[in-house]
């Protein structure tokens, strides 16, 4: 199994958590619970999106290992069809923060499906024990996260409300190194936003580590079906420079000319996460335009 450790590194600050976080709903099954109390800042004041318009569903469908997968969806009202944005999320799990962004999607005319992928062993959106979620994280292979992707792209054929043939994703931390596998791996895929995702193992990685990892973005440019968008902070401490350095070089040998990365000067991993000390509302908010221009132009066109 991957060890994993904190992608920005370890802070005081990350194990705080707020009584508010732990009392919004229920743990297990289809009832998500709210802030991951693990991240949670204290004087957070999240996003938050109403759902006036929209459809909401909390979901299963079959996975390839014949899994009942968990899924929040939010889509607009009304017949559709809409283009896909699958949302993974971070480690943290499909808390409120991904369910925010879903309804955010929504609103903007897409149906946002977020797979809940860590829910084989245990949901981790409540859990304060990073330790914990550290365990939880590191059983969602490669393998079981791509056939995840598959069934919820299979789900999402099946449903009329949705125009399988323009699909995208979007992810975060974790979810931003799915983002870059998933758009290497599925041709269905028409654009990818991948924020702060790691590119390529630590240099202190141990072998193991370095393998568990696999197959690293750094090693996946020639096998882009679609273009992606790498949106990363200049002061990620978990995702040194030289490894976006390293990606940017990748995808100019491999000629993938639609897709880039942006870097925002000063910016801590976590910059979009708005429950959390990271989260620069500025970097956040042109993200989250570069995000809609892109799947403006590849999934509404």
């Amino acid at each position: 199994m991957t060890q994993l450790i904190r992608p920005e590194g370890p802070e005081a600050d990350d194990f705080r958590f707020s009584r508010r976080a732990l009392a919004t709903g229920m743990v297990g099954g289809l009832a998500f619970v709210g802030y991951a109390p693990a991240a949670l800042a204290r004087q957070a004041a999240p996003v938050t999106t109403d759902d006036s318009g929209l459809t909401i569903q909390q979901t299963t469908y079959p996975a390839p290992d014949g899994f009942a997968l968990p899924a929040y969806v939010a889509r607009p009202n009304g017949e559709g069809p809409f283009p896909v944005v699958v949302v993974v999320s971070e480690i943290f799990g499909v808390h409120e923060y991904i369910r925010d962004v879903c309804r955010r999607l929504a609103k903007a005319g897409y149906a946002a499906i977020a797979p809940a992928f860590f829910m084989r062993v245990e949901d981790p959106a409540p859990l304060a024990d990073m330790a914990r979620i550290q365990q939880i994280v590191a059983a969602a292979n490669y393998e079981q996260v791509m056939g995840d992707v598959a069934a919820t792209l299979d789900w999402a054929s099946s449903q009329l409300w949705a125009n399988a043939d323009k699909v995208g994703i979007t992810g975060w931390c974790w979810g931003g190194k799915v983002v870059w596998q998933a758009a290497a791996r599925f041709a269905a895929i028409d654009a990818g936003v991948a924020w702060y995702g790691r590119l390529a193992p630590a240099a202190t990685a141990t072998p193991e580590q370095a393998a568990g990892g696999q197959p690293w973005p750094v090693d996946l440019a020639d096998d882009l079906k679609a273009p992606v968008l790498g949106l990363y902070g200049e002061a990620d401490r978990g995702i040194p420079l030289d490894s976006v350095e390293a990606m940017r070089a990748a995808l100019q040998r491999a000629g993938q000319t639609q897709s880039r990365i942006d870097v925002y000067p000063a910016a801590p991993h976590g910059f979009h996460a708005d429950y959390r000390d990271s989260y620069r509302a500025a970097d956040a908010a042109d993200g989250w335009s570069k995000l809609l221009a892109l799947f403006e132009a590849r999934l509404k066109a």
